[in-house]
């Protein structure tokens, strides 16, 4: 089979490369780091007006799509400018309400997504504690697993949805980098409770054992508002804790089957995030060794760096059609396939470039930071290496 982008698809990421260009991301991406805003989502809005928010958004809340493939072609563009804010997560919150059966909630935010004016966070079950940008989004949805009930004599689950949760410099969920010290330190949790919950023949009303529990259904909230901002691998992706309670939107099993939906959609994103990431850090590169000299000729022109660059592309030019096949299957193996291959490439250019900027590779001061910061956490993101290739070999 022949897979190559249309002459229209072309067009589009061309346009947006000029746009994303003359808008100077960088600029907004250090701003962003350093809690403004502002000059982030003015490049916000210009990707809003070139429809890119609106791929995920089906025509009848006002969108474009649901188009897969342009928006992991858009996505690409946007890993190579670093552009700041969560990107990813307006475009897996808009897929959730689309997939979510009720219309009430898709109908109140799934336009204001399309045109640029709801910037939403997301945090999913399974994804760590952690809400990407949440102090700059409108919206932030959080998706709360179906939490165990204390059944009669059974101990109160206090604040066990956290439990296990330790604020590391990366990490396995959506929200960012910080790393679960178990990823299914949840669902172990609540399944030791239910196993051990059981009767033991004394009765439910022996208080000191534990008794049976109910569930209740999983729900789709915004949150009240967030926690303070934690240190982060990527200064840029600026994580914090939403706070409980809040407006419930959606309750019940199509909150849980809508969230898989999420999940697969942010996979996708990140997935071509993480190869543009990988593309610009693989340009600068290139540029510097064709610029610095020893011995008076280019290092570039050395055969340790040429065999080097040459396997950082092979790696991502591998990624592309796996990123980009997988946007045309919407397959959940394929999308954590490209995820996994993408993930890595763009984690292999980083090592690459830092080791051949050699000392100022190191510095904040270069722009190269921006994405030498974002390869690692976007490898993680939304599933880490081991949990996609898991998902690749389940049946």
């Amino acid at each position: 089979m022949r897979f190559l982008p249309t002459d229209e698809q072309r067009a589009f990421t061309r346009s947006l490369h000029t746009m994303l260009t003359a808008a100077r991301p960088p600029a907004a991406a250090r701003a962003w780091a350093a809690g403004d805003p502002a000059p982030g989502r003015a490049v916000w809005t210009g990707l809003a007006e070139a429809g890119v928010f609106a791929l995920a958004v089906p025509e009848n809340h006002g969108g474009l799509g649901p188009l897969p493939a342009e928006l992991a072609l858009a996505f690409v563009e946007l890993g190579r400018h670093a552009v700041p804010g969560p990107v990813v997560e307006t475009v897996a919150a808009a897929a959730l309400l689309t997939a979510l059966g009720d219309p009430a909630p898709a109908e109140r935010l799934l336009p204001g997504i399309a045109a640029g004016e709801v910037m939403t966070t997301l945090r999913l079950p399974g994804t760590g504690p952690y809400a990407l940008d949440a102090d700059a989004a409108t919206s932030v949805l959080v998706v709360d697993a179906a939490p165990a009930v204390p059944g009669p004599g059974s101990p109160g689950d206090g604040d066990s949805d956290v439990k296990g949760h330790a604020d590391a410099s990366e990490g396995a969920h959506g929200g960012g980098h910080a790393r679960d010290s178990d990823s299914d330190s949840n669902s172990n949790s609540n399944s030791n409770s239910n196993r051990n919950g059981k009767g033991t023949g004394n009765g439910a009303g022996d208080a000191s054992r534990p008794g049976p529990k109910a569930t209740r259904p999983p729900t789709l909230r915004i949150a009240p508002g967030h926690g303070p901002v934690r240190a982060s691998a990527d200064p840029v992706r600026r994580l914090s804790v939403p706070e409980g309670g809040g407006e419930v939107l959606a309750a019940g099993p199509g909150v849980a089957a809508a969230a898989a939906t999420a999940v697969d959609w942010a996979r996708l994103a990140t997935a071509a995030q993480a190869l543009g990431t990988g593309l610009a850090l693989l340009d600068r590169t290139v540029e510097h060794v064709g610029r610095r000299a020893q011995f008076g000729v280019p290092i570039g022109s050395f055969q340790a760096v040429k065999h080097r660059l040459a396997d950082t592309l092979i790696a991502l030019e591998f990624a592309r059609p796996l990123v980009l096949g997988a946007a045309v299957t919407m397959a959940r193996a394929d999308i954590a396939a490209a995820k996994v291959a993408a993930g890595e490439a763009a984690y292999g250019a980083a090592r690459a470039a830092l080791q051949l900027h050699g000392a100022i590779g190191y510095t904040e001061e270069l722009d190269l930071a921006l994405w030498l910061r974002k390869a690692r956490p976007l490898r993680d993101a939304w599933g880490t290496p081991a949990q996609c290739r898991a998902a690749v070999l389940r049946p």
